[in-house]
């Protein structure tokens, strides 16, 4: 694995530090009045996933792990998990349901995703930042109720609810934040 000084690591990298593996969230280069300059990077673990604090001084070697960041599509999900085909190869690739974890609720067939594998093993799963869902259960809003922006609940395509403005009907497909699960619009 190559040594980086710890001022040239980046944001998105995957490093060891303390025994384990963990992706930088953020930086920020301090230089005290006293002492030497350092780096304090935010890191969270692949293994744990969570996120700390650490220091190093703007001299210290840190090891870049190797990363590979692969787009798959979700192609169906029976007993041995979640299954997602590698457009490149054409390979599928099954994962568990704790792996794909509150992801499944925005992912439907056909839907592009990123997986992270650091040392070929896979760490974890990104959406994009909004996906396009149909509703298919949802009642009708109260006509003349229009105080305070009203919303009334809606499920979705994949089974979650999202709560939706009073005009938003059944059978209307809708974007939503895969970040906080809120509205944002219709598709």
């Amino acid at each position: 694995m190559p040594s980086v000084v710890a001022t040239n690591v980046k944001r998105g990298q995957c490093i060891k530090y303390e025994g384990e593996t963990g992706i930088v969230l953020g930086l920020e280069h301090r230089t005290p009045g006293k002492g030497n300059a350092l780096v304090a990077a935010t890191i969270r673990s692949t293994q744990t996933g969570k996120t700390k604090t650490i220091r190093f001084a703007s001299s210290d070697k840190v090891e870049v792990v190797d990363t590979d960041r692969q787009q798959l599509e979700f192609s169906y999900l029976d007993s041995s998990g979640y299954n997602f085909m590698d457009l490149t190869t054409y390979e599928t690739v099954a994962f568990s349901a704790d792996f794909v974890g509150d992801v499944k609720d925005y992912m439907k067939e056909g839907q592009g995703i990123e997986v992270l594998f650091i040392e070929g093993e896979a760490v974890s799963i990104s959406l994009p930042p909004t996906v396009e869902l149909e509703i298919t259960e949802s009642s009708e809003g109260i006509k003349g109720d229009t105080a305070n922006n009203p919303t009334k609940p809606a499920v979705l395509e994949t089974g979650i609810t999202v709560q939706v403005p009073l005009f938003v009907k059944q059978g209307e497909t809708i974007k939503v934040n895969t970040e906080d699960g809120s509205y944002l619009g219709r598709a």
